[in-house]
């Protein structure tokens, strides 16, 4: 600390948090759709932290600590605030739980990442990333309000989600990172005009789009561990045999 900190990977980091409060501000005062812009807008701060820390060369271990207090307040607290005085209010203490359920299993996802950050491929998150987590809280509130659908509509489908997601931030369940090298090399020319097909189609229909891309993400990890769940059960099998193998000789 004597040594003085980076100061720009920082300033994305506090223009996250300060996303992240005003969220609740606007939750407090009832702009609920204020809110939910606000926590995507913490999202790209969040992302442009890190990436400006690695092109900088200006890491370090104060950026990371700062990064995860102001993630448990913007993907966590926030989120939770928000789905609370939206919907869930309703529920009485069902309700306040499953926001405490995702802000602790925010903070716990953030723990676990801190530790296993060194161990982990880099090409996949274990849990759901919290900042995922909270724009599919973002987008679910945006999409009613797009569609003039009151927090009422369907209140125990709102519930079953908080609780959903809150229970993938800190499952074993691995999702794609988007920091596969590969990403920013060469590609077939027919990538360049599918992303920008994508691009229109999510300019006509931002709401929906949105909602619809977080929620494909979300359920890719499920599905992808059902899917690879059989090969995984043959490679422990075969680890296993391999051991008894050893212990017999």
């Amino acid at each position: 600390m004597r040594k003085g900190i980076y100061v720009l990977p920082n300033l994305f980091t506090a223009g996250s948090l300060f996303a992240g409060f005003y969220c609740m501000v606007s939750t407090v005062n009832g702009d609920y759709r204020t809110a939910a812009l606000w926590i995507l807008a913490s999202s790209i701060f969040d992302g442009l932290d890190g990436k400006v820390a690695r092109l900088t060369g200006t890491a370090s271990k104060f950026g990371v600590e700062f990064d995860s207090l102001a993630d448990v307040v913007s993907f966590g607290a926030a989120p939770g605030l928000l789905m609370y005085c939206w919907a869930l209010k309703p529920f009485g203490r069902l309700g306040w739980l499953a926001g405490f359920l995702f802000l602790a299993c925010a903070a716990l996802r953030l723990a676990r990442f801190n530790v296993q950050v060194e161990t982990v491929e880099s090409k996949r998150f274990v849990g759901l990333p919290t900042p995922a987590a909270a724009s599919m809280v973002s987008a679910t509130v945006l999409f009613f309000y797009h569609m003039g659908w009151p927090a009422s509509y369907n209140k125990l489908a709102i519930l079953v989600l908080i609780y959903f997601l809150a229970l993938l931030m800190v499952s074993n369940v691995r999702y794609y990172s988007f920091k596969d090298p590969s990403l920013i090399k060469r590609q077939p020319f027919a990538i360049l005009v599918l992303a920008i097909l994508l691009l229109i189609v999510i300019a006509a229909e931002p709401v929906i789009m949105l909602f619809t891309i977080f929620i494909c993400y979300i359920l890719s990890g499920p599905i992808g561990f059902v899917i690879t769940y059989p090969r995984r059960r043959r490679l422990e099998r075969a680890i296993n045999r391999g051991h008894e193998v050893k212990k017999n000789h």
